[in-house]
């Protein structure tokens, strides 16, 4: 019924469902991790910070700016060098992982910075007065304080970063996007296409919706 409706078998909707839920699962795992790395040596670095380092913030502040600002339809064809050195080829929902990496970490590094700094100053000085080191104060201070505010950051990034994967289809990496552009767009398949949005919508709103909940129930831990 479904299959006659929108005119693409079953099999081929599941590969573009499950290939979008690759692209965004990985390149968020990973950039997440590189996002807060680079966060926190913004936040150590910055002045008055507890490592204050103008060198290192400025490289590392003005790297994120970079890479932020271009594009990601651009960045997918400027880095497809490196995407062919890392894993082999240009195209497909795997070389689709390392464009979404590099546009998502800076991204996620500003939210996660943003989130740091909310912490309060008082908290960190009382971590240091009992003799805490920066990497205890960091692991079991300044994260931990920053927790639900990380969690709606990471909620942002990751809605924004599947809005990237349907862009990333468009260019031959499988997935929602390439459904919809293939059998959708190409083939003048409106019923498909509206389909393909709404389940985006969807997808947005509980992504969205869970991480409100989420962060909700860590300001009351």
């Amino acid at each position: 019924m479904i299959e006659s409706y929108l005119r693409v078998p079953g099999s081929t909707l599941a590969l573009a469902a499950s290939q979008t839920l690759y692209m965004v699962g990985w390149s968020l795992v990973a950039g997440a991790l590189l996002g807060m790395l680079l966060a926190i040596v913004l936040v150590l670095t910055r002045p008055d910070g507890l490592l204050e380092n103008g060198a290192v913030f400025f490289i590392t502040s003005t790297t994120v700016n970079i890479v932020r600002s271009v594009p990601f339809i651009i960045m997918m064809v400027a880095i497809m060098p490196l995407t062919k050195a890392v894993v082999g080829t240009r195209v497909g929902t795997v070389a689709a992982l390392i464009p979404l990496i590099v546009h998502v970490a800076p991204y996620l590094a500003r939210l996660f910075e943003g989130s740091l700094l909310e912490v309060n100053t008082g908290i960190i000085e009382a971590a240091q007065s009992m003799g805490a080191s920066t990497a205890q104060v960091i692991w079991y201070f300044l994260i931990p304080e920053a927790r639900a505010s990380l969690v709606l950051a990471l909620t942002t990034g990751t809605i924004g970063l599947l809005g990237a994967t349907a862009m990333a289809g468009a260019i031959g990496a499988g997935g929602v996007g390439n459904l919809a552009l293939v059998y959708g767009y190409e083939r003048l398949n409106m019923p498909l296409m509206a389909v393909t949005v709404i389940i985006l919508v969807v997808l947005v709103q509980l992504i969205q919706t869970l991480g409100n909940a989420a962060a909700r129930k860590l300001r009351h831990i």
